[in-house]
């Protein structure tokens, strides 16, 4: 037989014997006795759910709220259960007094009237804490609560016995008399603190009565309405870069788990982490290695205003080592022109933290620069390359926990930066020269069409087109010109004196329309013929000269006088 087998034997035996024979119907507040033992084997074997846990305890109530009475006096005991165990799903109460089990009372309250410890129990749960009654037969005793808990208010009582009255009354702590008073009245000692704790009595003067009576000593402990926080980091030791997250652990007391806290969470040297909140827990996205140092968080309870810090804890980030360091250039391949520019990439595979990047030349020894930051990969750049920048290239990356060194890189530079030099500044030029002699052209042009309306370019004579057998020419035609030669020194008119070779002759045409039919008018120059269009046009040709004429005088001629006078064989339309 296993021992699971034997456990469920006894279990059974165990229930068949105590619970499942015929039961005698015991009057109120009968005791009978009972090892405490079965209870313990009962709460450990109960299934809930199909697994052996334990609901939370039950708490006992009082009222009215003394541990000490005067005997014949009762207190009505109450067993609450938790929040997770509705009270009328419960159908089964347990009390208990000292070492003896009262039995099959009805519902979830007993009048207690027999000093001792009383704890109840419910069905899947373990025993209350005790809670100790006093019935006492004194003349004069001091009532107090149950439990206080911090933040609480602490009320005695000091009460006679009988008819009697009391004319004054003293309380002590601890042996001091901290409060006096002529009319009986209670001793208040608002928001309770742990150091309220100690032994408590009072002493009773009564009316018509010149002696002097004494309480009972009472013990009071101030309880905590939850437990000192502690903090938890998890993982406990985190690694640069990555999320932590911070938990302040506290526990509330079982009569007090309604009481609303609040958290907040610290790091030396006074850096708030968060803001007030109903949540235990924190994460930190990222954690680095500066932000090692001590945490701490604080617990609030908002009503009583109560505020617990944790004990610091050191957290030490631990860092990363860098490795695979790899050095790359761009343009790839590391093979430039002269004037190129070149960019040196150094990168890291791992690594953590601040990193510094050092770019070296390995033929000779030179380092060529470093940068440090929080990051895997850094650029170093040479604006233009010379001839003198070919060479064996690595970089290095050290963040502290180690140092990683690159493989060597080969940079090869072709040409030299003269040539390259020169080539750009003949390109430049002839790109200028170009422009300059298109934007001289296009002012002739423009100059030129400003003085001659809207001719075409150039010295041109109008021929007449030739005419067929028995056509005649047009009326107002002008009579053809020859022009032998374009440009030449001889004279081109009968009427133009010599010496006056710098003229210039520009054509003025005026279109009209021909025959229905007719080709557009056309134009070609050639060095020593000009054909003219075939239709009907009338062509001025001017002289123009290349400075005003000076009157007798010898001045020069108003440009206000008759313009046509500067002007041979004009002929108007």
């Amino acid at each position: 037989m296993t021992a699971a087998s034997r456990s469920q034997k006894h279990l059974a035996a165990l229930t068949m014997g105590r619970w499942d024979r015929p039961r005698q119907l015991l009057p109120p507040g009968t005791l009978e006795p009972a090892p405490m033992l079965l209870w313990a084997s009962l709460l450990v074997l109960a299934p809930v759910s199909g697994q052996l846990a334990a609901l939370p305890k039950p708490v006992i109530s009082l009222h009215p709220p003394w541990t000490t009475v005067f005997k014949g006096e009762a207190v009505t005991l109450t067993c609450n259960a938790s929040r997770v165990h509705a009270a009328e799903n419960i159908k089964r109460y347990w009390w208990y007094l000292g070492a003896q089990t009262l039995r099959e009372i009805p519902g979830n309250t007993l009048k207690a009237r027999v000093s001792g410890t009383y704890k109840c129990q419910i069905q899947g749960s373990s025993p209350s804490d005790g809670v100790s009654l006093i019935f006492s037969s004194d003349l004069l005793i001091l009532q107090t609560p149950h439990s206080v808990f911090e933040g609480d208010t602490l009320t005695l009582r000091c009460q006679v016995k009988g008819r009697e009255k009391l004319a004054a009354v003293k309380y002590s702590w601890n042996g001091n008399v901290i409060f006096t008073s002529r009319n009986s009245q209670d001793l208040l000692i608002p928001q309770a603190s742990l150091n309220n704790s100690g032994n408590y009595q009072c002493i009773g003067f009564l009316e018509g009565n010149h002696y002097t009576y004494r309480s009972n000593n009472r013990i009071i402990k101030i309880q905590e309405l939850f437990s000192r926080p502690k903090l938890e980091v998890t993982p406990p030791q985190p690694t640069e870069g990555g999320p932590v997250n911070l938990s302040c652990q506290t526990e509330l007391r079982l009569e007090r788990s309604d009481t609303l806290l609040s958290f907040i969470f610290f790091r030396d040297p006074g850096v708030m982490l968060s803001n007030w909140s109903r949540s235990p827990e924190v994460q930190l996205t990222a954690i680095w290695r500066e932000d090692s140092g001590s945490y701490w968080c604080v617990v609030a309870a908002v009503v009583p205003s109560i505020r617990k810090h944790s004990l610091p804890l050191q957290v030490r980030v631990q860092g990363v080592p860098v490795s695979g360091a790899l050095l790359e250039t761009q343009p790839q391949g590391g093979r430039l022109l002269a004037g190129e520019r070149l960019v040196l990439v150094c990168s890291v595979a791992e690594g953590t933290g601040d990193t510094t990047f050092s770019w070296h030349r390995e033929d000779t020894g030179e380092r060529l620069g470093s940068k440090r930051q929080r990051s895997r990969r850094a650029e170093l750049e040479i604006p233009a390359v010379r001839g003198s920048h070919a060479g064996r290239y690595y970089c290095t990356a050290d963040n502290g926990h180690s140092l990683a060194r690159s493989g060597a890189l080969n940079v090869t530079v072709t040409g030299t930066w003269r040539n390259r030099g020169g080539l750009i500044a003949a390109g430049a030029a002839g790109g200028l020269l170009s422009s300059l002699l298109l934007a001289v052209t296009l002012w002739l042009y423009r100059r030129h069409q400003r003085k001659s309306g809207d001719g075409f370019l150039g010295n041109t004579a109008r021929r007449r087109p030739a005419t067929g057998p028995g056509e005649t020419a047009c009326a107002g035609c002008p009579v053809p010109v020859e022009l032998p030669q374009l440009y030449g020194k001889q004279q081109l008119y009968g009427n133009v004196p010599p010496g006056e070779g710098d003229l210039v002759y520009s054509e003025v045409q005026v279109i009209q329309l021909g025959q229905e039919g007719a080709a557009p008018s056309s134009l070609s120059l050639s060095s020593s013929s000009i054909s003219f269009p075939p239709q009907h046009a009338s062509v001025v040709y001017s002289a123009v000269k290349t400075q005003l004429p000076q009157d007798s005088a010898g001045e020069v001629r108003s440009q206000d006088e008759d313009a046509t006078e500067g002007y041979e064989n004009v002929q108007f339309a």
